[in-house]
């Protein structure tokens, strides 16, 4: 089975997946991002735009992501924002034309919600968040229709519930969360710190 996390930048989609990763014994993260990186550092910077315009891009999720799912024994966990239809069409639409179990997820949460999120997230404030900061609106607007569904809303919950509320819609047993809030905030963190972007 593959969880496809969906939702704006800065929405929680990367510590939700590590969140089920922490709770889903046998599961792992595939993260489609990693693919647009390799590609970038491919082009010199100035011819680096939005990899997932790239036709590479798109073939080379669906093709890890369908070997991925082949060959490893458990869940397969994808956090990626995918907001054009003919791009969705050709990652989560062509795994599930293969014969593929996706189960896809967007995390939405109102505007001020998700701007506070990127704000928190961002070592060096907003300005460092500029595409992510630029993509907000289109981002929001794209998800809510139906076709990004099933859809969950984040505003007032928090990531725990956020994943129980995925593997429950997806027939999945966590692990119970047995985690005291110092131990989380420094797992959260140090999520984070990780997935911090440098350009």
């Amino acid at each position: 089975m593959l969880l496809w996390i969906n939702g704006p930048f800065g929405g929680g989609k990367t510590q939700t997946a590590h969140e089920l990763l922490r709770r889903l014994p046998g599961s792992v993260v595939c993260d489609p991002e990693m693919v647009g990186f390799g590609l970038h550092r491919t082009m010199p910077k100035q011819l680096r735009e939005d990899f997932q315009n790239l036709p590479a891009w798109r073939q080379g999720v669906f093709e890890v992501l369908d070997i991925v799912l082949r060959k490893h024994i458990g869940p397969v966990i994808a956090p990626m924002t995918v907001v054009e239809p003919a791009y969705f069409a050709e990652t989560v639409g062509r795994l599930r034309e293969k014969g593929h179990d996706v189960r896809h997820f967007t995390l939405l949460a109102e505007r001020e919600t998700v701007l506070r999120r990127l704000r928190e997230r961002s070592l060096f404030g907003l300005r460092h968040e500029s595409f992510a900061v630029g993509q907000v609106d289109r981002c929001l607007n794209n998800l809510r229709e139906p076709e990004f569904a099933e859809h969950i809303h984040t505003d007032s919950i928090d990531i725990v519930d956020v994943a129980d509320r995925i593997a429950a819609s997806s027939g999945l047993s966590l692990l119970p969360d047995a985690d005291g809030p110092v131990r989380t905030r420094l797992r959260r963190a140090l999520v984070g710190v990780k997935h911090i972007r440098f350009g």
